[in-house]
């Protein structure tokens, strides 16, 4: 549907299906008119049937003649959509009770554990002013920005909001109820149930669904129940790290709580990471978790960083059609074209990819010089055989690396242990 509006400022029609809109002269045009209401005259835009003396439907129908330009969904095109005042997608009163419940739940939480914590807290500093619907303040003074984001939101909103909490010393940490929500992965985040505003007031169990993982290492062999990282079909007898949901460790773990989260987001118990594609280090996933999987997850692949944020994100691409201009008024079907497509799937609760260090090598039984392992394979090793790194050591039979070292610790792995038994009953 090609569609305009009317610019108040300019004196001229904004054809929505041109690339130039209409006017190649204005280069700055397109930013100008999708700025959020917030921070322009809501004014500035007018529904082309008004401004032709024409029926407005809006206006017809009590409302507003006014305007605003959105991206829209439709058929896998992302055509701009000029939709009348207030916002397509204005939160229900059943959303805005989520986020008030929710809300009040984390300052709730934080303060009963000795934590300081307020809702709608202005935030100041070298990114300028912002504001947290909950800000959490751990002891060490680590500042936690929760945002409850029930609501669709643009990826580039998310960036930009997350890149100004960081500025201010604040780790941004976004809450959605959907796994389709465009925060997740683009941003620090943890989804939870679509639930009652009731429930989440009177402290139902809340569970952290996603944006929660746990470091696995294992040590890739027949006798382990996770698969060959490198696809190989068999087992590579390497080191393979990767993160996973709670539920789906080996053997699983407990549940997260959102109570847990708030609690340890702040103490510096749990902490955000960024884990980068294998095959793409600009893109990658966020998560929370544990500082020990952290450390060692650090001291197997180095320290991470975050991506810098992106110049382009495929969510925020533009379709023009180059459509003659329609001016009649579409108030009521405006909907239609802003976003008839579902959201694409964006928390699969997949593994990372993760990463596969080296087959570590053994030294032959009774060799006097020691095997070199690099502190990575060293600190994969430990963590795959769940013991200290200085405890590990070579079996004196076959010379690959076990726990030998500490308290009851073998000197021979269990296949040289077993195939010893078997000689001596014969």
């Amino acid at each position: 549907m090609a569609n305009g509006v009317w610019h108040r400022g300019y004196n001229i029609e904004v054809n929505l299906s041109l690339p130039d809109l209409g006017h190649p002269d204005r280069p700055g045009l397109l930013d100008e008119i999708m700025t959020s209401v917030a921070e322009r005259d809501p004014e500035l835009l007018e529904c082309l049937a008004h401004h032709d003396g024409n029926t407005c439907e809006s206006e017809a129908g009590g409302k507003s003649p006014w305007m605003f330009v959105r991206r829209g969904r439709v058929g896998g095109r992302r055509p701009l959509v000029a939709a009348h005042l207030p916002v397509t997608h204005k939160p229900s009163a059943a959303e805005t009770d989520q986020h008030k419940a929710t809300k009040e739940r984390v300052v709730a939480t934080a303060l009963r554990h000795g934590l300081e914590a307020s809702a709608e807290q202005p935030v100041r500093g070298t990114g300028g002013r912002g504001v947290a619907d909950a800000l959490v303040t751990g002891p060490d003074g680590t500042r936690i920005g929760w945002e409850i984001q029930y609501y669709p939101l643009s990826p580039s909103a998310v960036h930009r909001r997350s890149v100004k909490a960081r500025d201010n010393g604040v780790m941004p940490l976004w809450v959605t109820k959907s796994d389709r929500a465009a925060l997740i992965d683009r941003a620090p985040w943890a989804r939870v149930d679509d639930m009652d505003w009731q429930d989440i007031a009177d402290g139902r169990e809340m569970l952290i669904r996603g944006g929660f993982r746990h470091l696995q290492t294992w040590r890739c062999v027949p006798s382990s129940v996770r698969h060959c990282l490198e696809g190989s079909g068999g087992h590579c007898g390497s080191i393979h790290a990767d993160w996973f949901l709670p539920a789906l460790c080996e053997p699983p773990k407990p549940p997260i709580h959102i109570e847990d989260l708030i609690v340890t987001s702040a103490t510096g118990e749990s902490l955000a990471v960024f884990v980068p594609s294998r095959h793409n280090p600009r893109t990658g996933r966020h998560m929370w978790v544990p500082v020990k999987d952290c450390s060692t997850w650090k001291d197997m692949a180095g320290p991470t960083r975050l991506p810098k944020e992106p110049s382009h994100e495929p969510d925020d691409d533009i379709t023009f059609s180059s459509e003659e201009l329609d001016r009649s008024c579409r108030a009521g079907e405006e909907h239609l074209a802003y976003r008839s497509d579902p959201r694409p799937l964006r928390d699969f609760g997949q593994p990372t990819g993760g990463l596969t260090l080296p087959v570590l090598p053994m030294r032959p039984a009774n060799a006097g010089a020691p095997v070199a392992v690099t502190d990575p394979e060293r600190a994969a090793m430990a963590a795959a055989l769940d013991c200290k790194p200085w405890e590990l050591g070579p079996c004196i039979g076959c010379g690959q690396f076990i726990r030998r070292f500490g308290r009851n610790a073998p000197m021979a792995c269990r296949a040289c242990r077993e195939a010893w038994a078997g000689s001596q009953a014969r």
